[in-house]
Parts: structure tokens; sequence; C-alpha cells
């Protein structure tokens, strides 16, 4: 009778893993029309083009909101003792949406309230966070299951990390060099950080793959993928006529929304695999 009713209110619970997917593709969707219809510059009083100050509002809720989903879908994973891949993996990935979430709210709020551009800000301490968090819960996926893959995968692995490291060494290039010794520590963590998790993300798909929980790490790969995506666009972008906004920072939401998705789809793998388990048991 318990089971039953238990059964009943989850059937009926609209945070179904279903619904949750669809939300967040329909969450990508939204932000991607949105960048994609809105982000034309317009001319100012001063003659200057610019995009308009409610634009770059929106790019912003879209992202924190993104990454607020995240953290609350990992860290669901982190409490829940049935979850495959362990619990720390997602409380470190959780820890990283929740930075970046504080973090892209601080740098929002520099930009738009107080209209400033600075080079480091108080934003970037919850941005390198980000980075140490996500690294660390991905080599713990990586260290909780055996790595054994074949020589073709680890020739992908060194091709997308040679490319990913050609890429943005010559983006670096193309950046004045910052004299200010912070500036530069900075830019150049990100950089590195961008290329290892890259290389974190290609070894754990290739090694989930087909597995139980493969449609996750998925997830979690094209996540990195397009956090690095969007990194490198903002890194080449960046200059004296930047300005927030363009089409390709779209991937810092999909980024968001991947991460989450990622977590939520591991949690009804671990779910099934927990109710098969204890099915066999009672047998």
């Amino acid at each position: 009778m318990h089971s039953s009713y238990d059964n009943s209110l989850r059937s009926k619970s609209i945070f179904t893993t279903g619904n949750i997917v669809i939300a967040s593709m329909g969450w990508a969707v939204l932000a991607l029309l949105y960048f994609l219809l809105f982000s034309a510059k317009i001319p100012a009083a001063d003659g200057m083009e610019s995009r308009a100050e409610w634009y770059v509002v929106g790019t912003n809720i879209f992202e924190a909101f993104a990454y607020l989903g995240a953290c609350i879908l990992c860290l669901r994973n982190w409490l829940s003792p049935q979850i495959v891949s362990g619990r720390n993996v997602w409380l470190s990935i959780g820890l990283g949406m929740l930075s970046y979430f504080i973090g892209g709210i601080i740098f929002g709020y520099t930009e738009i309230v107080l209209k400033e551009e600075p080079d480091v800000s108080l934003g970037d301490i919850f941005f390198v966070l980000t980075y140490l968090f996500l690294g660390a819960g991905m080599i713990l996926a990586v260290a909780s299951r055996r790595i054994n893959l074949e020589r073709w995968q680890w020739l992908i692995v060194l091709a997308i990390a040679v490319f990913g490291s050609l890429l943005a060494w010559w983006i670096s290039m193309q950046q004045a060099t910052s004299s200010e010794l912070l500036v530069a520590i900075l830019n150049w963590f990100y950089v590195v950080s961008d290329v290892v998790l890259l290389i974190i993300a290609t070894t754990l798909l290739l090694a989930f793959w087909g597995g139980r929980v493969s449609q996750s790490w998925r997830m979690i790969a094209a996540a990195a993928f397009s956090l690095y995506i969007a990194d490198m666009w903002f890194k080449y972008a960046q200059g004296p006529n930047y300005q927030s906004g363009e089409i390709l920072e779209v991937f810092w939401v999909f980024s968001g929304v991947l991460f989450g998705m990622g977590a939520v789809l591991e949690y009804d793998a671990s779910l099934r695999r927990s109710r098969r388990t204890s099915g066999r048991k009672r047998a």
C-alpha cells in the first residue's frame, strides 16, 4: 500500500526526469532565440553602436538560471545514496555550478549597474573556484572508473588535447599582454583550465561510452565543450570595444543547461538501477 502510494505521488509530480529535461531544452532554445533575435547593436546618441541594456540583463538572467538549476540538480545527486558515479563527484560539480552562478551575478552587477569592466573583480574568485570544483569533480569521476581506452580512443583524446591547446594558445597570442601580474596569471589560469577540462571531458565521454550512465556523461562532456567555446570566444573578442551579448556567448547558457541535464539523467539511471537491485533481492 505504501509503495503504491509513493509511486502515485511520483507519477503526479511535475519534477519528473522527462519534464526536467524538456524544461532544460526549452530554456536552451529560448536563450538561443533571444541571442539570435535581439543581439544586434543599435546606434546610441553619440553615434556609437551598442546593445540595449535590457538585452544584456536578459542574457545574464538566462545564464544565471541555467547555472542555478544545474547547481540544484547536482546537489540533489549528492544527497542521493544511490548515485552511481559517487556523491562527492556531484558535490564538487554542484559547488562549481554555484560558484559560477555567484560569479556571473557579480560580473553582471559590475557591468550593468556599476558600468565598469575591470580586468579583475570579486567575481573572478568564484570563477576560479568554478574551475577548481569542476576539475576536482571530473577527476573523481575518472578515478572511480577503471580507464581502459582503446588505442584509437587515446588518439581522439590526444587530437582534441592538441587542437584545444593550439587554439587556446593562438587566441592568447592575439591579445595584448597585460602589465598587471594578477591579470596575466588569471588569463593563463582560465586558458589552461579550459583545456584541462576539455581533455578530462573527452576521456570521461569515451570511458563511460555504452555504460549504464553513458547518457549523463555525454551531457557533461558536451557541457565542458560548450564552456570551452564560450570562454575561447570571450577571450578572443575581448578588447576596448568589447560588449557582452555576442551570439557565441549563448554557449555559457548551454553549458549550465547541459550540466543540469547530465545530473538529472544520472539521478534517473541510479534510481532505476537501485530498483532493479532491490527487486532481485526481494525475489
